[in-house]
């Protein structure tokens, strides 16, 4: 991402909204698809997620927008705009898979690839069995590579209560994935 681009966005939306867009949206389609489960839904929240931060920006005056920390504005974006259309409190499906991890397996054995993707699915489980505030955490922080200010900052949280999240999540992740052993471990 262009640090500049804040700034450039203050002297001219209309010009460099289009970059920002180009910039995010497939980070921010992939956080979507995470919480949502579905491509569609995911779809939708991201272009609801740009037309929403397209009105603020064209609200807020030059000054603001010059200062505004872009990433993690237009993930609590996203999460609103997700929690808005999902409307319950957990979340509906995680898919810790992306394209670099399918792009790895094209090298791997067959069975290497298979027993990854059972692992994968298994994780993936655990974490769909996550209270909905852990899972948010947990997919900020380590699937999205967040630091915890900017997923605090999404969350709307202190800090200390995300690193909170973050480590009961993971705990949570770890009692569910002991009581059903990972598949890779017994090749």
């Amino acid at each position: 991402m262009s640090d500049d681009l804040a700034p450039r966005l203050a002297g001219n939306l209309d010009s460099h909204f289009e970059e920002l867009v180009r910039t995010f949206q497939d980070r921010l389609y992939s956080f979507a698809l995470r919480l949502t489960g579905s491509p569609q839904d995911a779809e939708e929240s991201t272009q609801d997620t740009f037309v929403r931060a397209y009105r603020a920006l064209q609200r807020y005056p030059a000054d603001r927008v010059q200062t505004l920390r872009l990433r993690p504005w237009l993930y609590q974006i996203a999460l609103n705009v997700v929690r808005n259309r999902v409307r319950r409190p957990e979340l509906a499906h995680v898919d810790i898979e992306d394209h670099t991890v399918a792009a790895d397996r094209r090298d791997e054995q067959p069975e290497h690839a298979t027993l990854a993707s059972e692992t994968l699915a298994q994780v993936e489980q655990a974490l769909q069995a996550l209270p909905g505030r852990y899972a948010s955490a947990v997919v900020l922080r380590h699937v999205q590579g967040l630091s915890y200010a900017e997923a605090a900052e999404i969350l709307d949280q202190p800090v200390g209560t995300t690193k909170s999240d973050v480590h009961r999540g993971l705990r949570l992740l770890r009692e569910a994935l002991e009581s059903e052993p990972l598949l890779v471990g017994e090749h």
